[in-house]
């Protein structure tokens, strides 16, 4: 009955096959020819998971030579015409020209325990092992995965989320179009409406007014202050090197219906200019010495009052909060990074990626969402 079974695959027979198939696997349930053989009707009937499960499992269940190299033959076979429909959607994906265009494919957090069966997928279409596929999964926040033509990371990103890795894409220049205001102050404010004081990309001042109901989300971050220090080695030896000695807090809003991002720095933001946006104690000078010119509260009370501002005027606008997470992993896209221009104005000795991995940050949050 298997040479009837092989006469008919040959003719493409595959209904033939399939009948004289299953009446052999009911009368000889573990002859590993007849498994072979559903493996390659399988095979033949475009059911390639399926002929993958069954050429493995006779991998792993018998030890008759023939039929393992003609397994192993199949599995070959079934690799080839991966690679094959892989390089063709490939080539479709990036015919298009608008797809040339440089984008960027972010890995979102997944849960643990889905873990495995998404490493197994981030394997077989990235074409890396499974360890290293697990190794890449966050688990918390996102992760920057890749970058090059969006036709390409468009391709990779269906295949991922069909095969339940959430995932997405965007398009540097969407980012790069962005226009971003650096606050220095809120000169007016209201329930329904504030204008700030602020600064564009050429330094140029003025006023921007809107309403707190175009506000769709806040973006969140800290960015390292680097200076370089003397320290003592093993060996009593005085040696420099860079070290983190502050952190800068900024605080995004986003108005999409402007395409705008409002940036607020505590470094930046003057806190004695403008409305007052809460009290700030007075001064209680003792004999014989000036009153200072500012509040004694720091800088650090004075911006987490003006978070706390922000909060009661936008209670049920998200925000975005897992900046460092994902910038560690941006880091190593170096020649990317210095793409973008980072609307930061930190007094650095030399430039820093970070500035540029929160620009990215903030503005993959506003392009994914809006």
């Amino acid at each position: 009955m298997l040479d009837q079974v092989t006469d008919a695959l040959k003719q493409k027979d595959y209904r033939t096959a399939a009948r004289l198939l299953k009446q052999l696997a009911k009368e000889e349930p573990n002859n590993p020819w007849v498994r072979l053989y559903i493996g390659r009707l399988h095979e033949a009937t475009g059911k390639l998971d399926a002929a993958e499960t069954a050429y493995r499992k006779l991998l792993k269940n018998t030890t008759h030579p023939k039929v393992m190299t003609q397994a192993r033959q199949g599995l070959e076979r079934l690799e080839a015409m991966e690679q094959e429909k892989r390089r063709q959607a490939l080539a479709q994906a990036t015919a298009d020209p608008e797809n040339t265009q440089f984008g960027i494919l972010v890995l979102e957090p997944i849960e643990p325990q889905a873990k495995p069966t998404a490493a197994q997928t981030l394997a077989k279409i990235m074409q890396i092992d499974p360890y290293t596929a697990r190794l890449q999964l966050p688990t918390r926040g996102w992760r920057l995965y890749r970058v090059g033509p969006i036709g390409e990371l468009k391709f990779y990103a269906s295949s991922l989320k069909q095969g339940s890795v959430p995932c997405f894409w965007a398009i540097l220049a969407e980012i790069q179009s962005l226009n971003v205001f650096r606050v220095h102050y809120f000169s007016q404010v209201s329930s329904q409406e504030a204008t700030v004081v602020c600064e564009n990309d050429q330094g140029q001042l003025g006023s921007l007014p809107f309403q707190w109901s175009q506000v769709s989300q806040l973006v969140e971050g800290r960015l390292p202050i680097f200076e370089q220090v003397v320290d003592v080695d093993a060996r009593g030896k005085l040696q420099r090197k860079t070290q983190t000695q502050d952190y800068a807090q900024f605080c995004d809003l986003h108005l999409p219906t402007r395409k705008t991002i409002l940036r607020l720095c505590d470094r930046d933001y003057q806190f004695h200019q403008g409305t007052e946006l809460f009290p700030q104690p007075k001064n209680h000078p003792t004999q014989g010495k000036s009153p200072s010119p500012l509040s004694q509260t720091t800088n650090r009370i004075n911006w987490n009052k003006l978070r706390d501002f922000l909060n009661r005027q936008l209670p049920q606008t998200p925000v975005w909060s897992d900046f460092t997470n994902f910038a560690e992993t941006a880091l190593d896209y170096k020649e990317m990074l210095t793409r973008l221009p980072a609307h930061i104005d930190l007094f650095r000795r030399q430039e820093s990626l970070w500035d540029s991995a929160f620009e990215l940050y903030s503005g993959l949050v506003f392009v994914k969402n809006n």
